[in-house]
């Protein structure tokens, strides 16, 4: 590559000079932050560096054909690395318990692309421009000249292609596409990615799919749509949390909304929101921002403590001032 961002440098300074190193991603992970974390530490095994691969939280069973040698283990206390690399994590805190594993290492890189990550590591590699974190992680690899073998391109066009909505949202840019051409051609295969993200879904989660359009409300002149996933409601269709992916589109989608909102009972006086917006004058990460969480302009998200009436009278006062402000 004849240009590109020179903290790269400092990145592959550091991974070349490091033996031992743990690949970390967020809690409730994603396809971006799956696809991301399982292509660098096949990339550091492929040169032959030793690699753990942690979450908090399990693989999410449609992303489980990408981990096929189990790469991915539960965190464990006292363990030492070299170098600890965090993808597609925006703060610290959402490593979950992760954090409390890797006290015990040389030097911390994070590579996300949020624009509310809060610059944790000791270097951090954040640029809020592009769509997914994938991406970053294709450059890197680019950037070093290490192969980009099937099973990578296989994550990484998995990374690319969630986040961005299968190539739809707005944060879709030009460059992306070249991104997902290039993958195609190192091997990635695409039936098979569409076949078990897109293409496959358990019994329980068209069971979670009844019961939002059966529930959803809409409120402000339609421009805002919610809905609330209780646990009971997860007992009753027989479905994991990780099964809410994605059906926040299914609302958001409605014609008049503007604004969607799903708000998903964690503890009684816990609540998680997702947001996404339709609109580039609502800006869904500042509402999030509002309760201590963070995002991107059209995808947020916060952890809310308090009485589940209290938590969704404040999230839609925000969201309707927010719509106000965009008249």
């Amino acid at each position: 590559m004849n240009s590109y961002p020179k903290i790269i440098d400092r990145i592959l300074e550091t991974i070349r000079g490091s033996k031992t190193f743990c690949v970390a991603g967020h809690i409730r992970p994603d396809g971006d932050c799956i696809g991301s974390q399982l292509a660098v530490a096949l990339a550091l095994q492929n040169e032959s560096k030793k690699v753990v691969c942690w979450n908090e939280d399990p693989v999410p069973d449609k992303y489980r054909f990408l981990n096929p040698d189990g790469l991915f283990e539960k965190p464990k206390h006292g363990m030492k690395f070299d170098c600890v690399i965090a993808t597609d994590c925006a703060s610290y805190e959402r490593l979950g318990k992760v954090v409390r594993c890797i006290g015990r290492r040389k030097i911390l890189i994070n590579i996300d692309h949020h624009e509310s990550n809060t610059r944790y590591g000791d270097i951090n590699w954040v640029s809020a421009r592009e769509p997914s974190t994938g991406e970053l992680v294709y450059r890197l690899l680019k950037v070093a000249r290490w192969s980009v073998t099937k099973p990578i391109a296989d994550c990484l066009f998995t990374a690319v292609s969630t986040d961005t909505g299968s190539f739809q949202y707005p944060t879709t840019r030009p460059g992306t596409f070249h991104v997902g051409a290039e993958l195609v051609t190192r091997g990635a295969d695409l039936a098979k990615i569409c076949d078990e993200v897109y293409q496959s879904y358990p019994l329980s989660r068209v069971r979670l799919l009844k019961h939002l359009y059966t529930h959803f409300r809409l409120t402000h002149q339609n421009q805002i749509a919610y809905l609330w996933l209780r646990k009971a409601d997860f007992a009753r269709a027989g479905s994991e949390s990780d099964e809410t992916e994605g059906l926040i589109d299914h609302i958001r989608d409605i014609e008049p909304v503007v604004v969607a909102c799903v708000f998903e009972e964690l503890e009684p006086e816990l609540t998680r929101i997702s947001l996404r917006s339709k609109s580039d004058k609502v800006n869904v990460s500042e509402i999030a921002a509002q309760f201590g969480g963070g995002g991107h302009l059209a995808a947020a998200g916060a952890r809310i403590p308090g009485k589940p009436l209290s938590v969704q009278r404040r999230v839609i006062a925000a969201i309707n001032r927010a719509l106000n402000s965009a008249k």
